[in-house]
């Protein structure tokens, strides 16, 4: 796995940058039981039940997993499955608000004096990977061994996107407590909060919040796109390179988004768990864009009409950027905890271009941060290759689009390799099932 400074420069369109999030409130909500890598939460309230705001409604699961709190206080009016993004079907939990948003009675700050309380407070608080990842953010730290690296993840490469860059201006203060406990609870020898160099006014305040504090580096890195993927960052921070199949702590580093770190600094000072999310709102379509912190489980469509609604039909809406987002079918699947963006695109800012041949110019490939072979990827998956489309290096990709958007020929190499990983997935199930 070859990897560099290699990536794509990409239209910024950071045009909610300069607009502080703004908080709405919601009639209903509708909380899935997983939104997060791992096993769903089990439902343990019932229609009918009265819930308020912190309320636990979903136990975790199982050790990868995590809890899920109501986001408004009221009546629950409906559990039943939800189709999720990935295409599974997970229960959902729709709660009518009553508007008064009344908090939990047992909401209380954690009592913290070991590693041990800090990794329980943080399951507890149903915090995962904010960035996107949605990875049970207590797995990460509950490590037994030093940790070389603390990689804070302010990047925010994608176009659209500022959600994270919000946080840095707003919320200095709960990133530098959930750092600060952070380091009193887990052995890291340095820490480097990376943030691209466009985001000036980011650097600047978070060297004010945390630039002080021993071990901490503020780094500004080069504005390239995918600079925010794991893999990358963890090089272009620390030169380490996570291979295939590796978790960053297997080269020493833990890496957590700047978000993450700030829900957690929350936790820590109030005992309120994770039940809103900061989300930025744009596209072609949106009358008035902003930051808007909304109640997880908020429908999209609310959520645009906070900002003013339509000014056009959409024609496609994302979870996330424009780069690796995920396409919603319809305004009214919910506001997740791992929903960084919501984006309403035209139709012109959605046409796929038309695809041509692939003129083997070789593209594709010296943009990929990992040096991936799309156009050996691609004839193994038309052969059905299973150790050519590994050869390929399809099990690295990281879907990022560096490949579709800076190809000539406008080839879909990303939903290419999309295609053939999902194939090594069901080879490989077939595999243990005939076991």
């Amino acid at each position: 796995m070859a990897f560099s400074l290699h990536g794509i420069k990409v239209p910024h369109r950071k045009h909610t940058a300069d607009m502080p999030a703004e908080r709405m409130t919601a009639a209903t909500v509708t909380i899935p039981t997983v939104m997060h890598i791992g096993k769903p939460a089990t439902p343990i309230v019932k229609v009918g039940e009265l819930v308020k705001v912190g309320t636990l409604i979903a136990q975790q699961e199982g050790y990868v997993s995590s809890p899920v709190y109501a986001s408004v206080s009221g009546k629950v009016t409906k559990i039943q499955d939800m189709l999720l993004s990935n295409g599974s079907f997970a229960p959902a939990i729709t709660i009518e608000s009553d508007g008064e948003m009344a908090q939990d009675e047992s909401i209380a700050a954690p009592a913290i004096n070991t590693k041990e309380d800090f990794v329980e407070a943080l399951k507890k608080s149903g915090i995962v990977g904010l960035g996107g990842a949605g990875f049970p953010t207590y797995v990460k730290f509950n490590v037994d061994k030093p940790v070389d690296y603390l990689v804070i993840n302010g990047a925010e490469c994608e176009p659209y996107i500022t959600s994270d860059t919000r946080t840095m201006l707003e919320r200095g203060d709960d990133i530098r407590t959930g750092l600060e406990a952070v380091l009193e609870f887990i052995e890291i020898d340095k820490v480097i909060f990376a943030i691209e160099k466009n985001k000036k006014a980011a650097v600047t305040e978070m060297q004010k919040a945390v630039g002080d504090i021993d071990k901490v580096q503020v780094k500004a890195l080069p504005t390239i796109y995918p600079q925010g993927g794991e893999k990358v960052l963890v090089y272009h921070t620390t030169k380490r390179v996570i291979g295939n199949g590796k978790l960053p702590i297997d080269v020493g580093c833990i890496v957590i988004n700047c978000t993450t770190l700030a829900a957690i600094g929350s936790y820590l000072k109030t005992g309120l768990p994770l039940v809103e999310k900061c989300v930025t709102v744009d596209g072609g379509c949106v009358k008035e864009p902003k930051n808007v912190i909304a109640p997880i489980g908020t429908a999209l469509k609310d959520v645009f009409d906070f900002c003013g609604g339509f000014t056009q039909e959409p024609q496609k809406v994302l979870y996330g950027g424009p780069m690796m987002g995920i396409a919603v079918p319809d305004v009214n699947v919910p506001v997740l905890k791992q929903t960084n963006a919501i984006l309403a695109l035209t139709e012109k800012e959605a046409r796929l271009p038309k695809a041509t041949n692939c003129i083997r110019c070789g593209t594709c490939i010296n943009t990929c941060p990992f040096g991936i072979n799309p156009p050996a990827l691609a004839t193994a998956f038309r052969d059905k290759d299973i150790e050519g489309i590994k050869k390929a290096g399809a099990e690295i990709c990281m879907e990022c689009g560096c490949c579709s958007f800076n190809c000539p020929a406008n080839r879909p190499i990303t939903q290419t390799n999309k295609l053939a990983k999902a194939l090594l997935r069901e080879v490989a199930m077939k595999e243990k099932e005939a076991k």
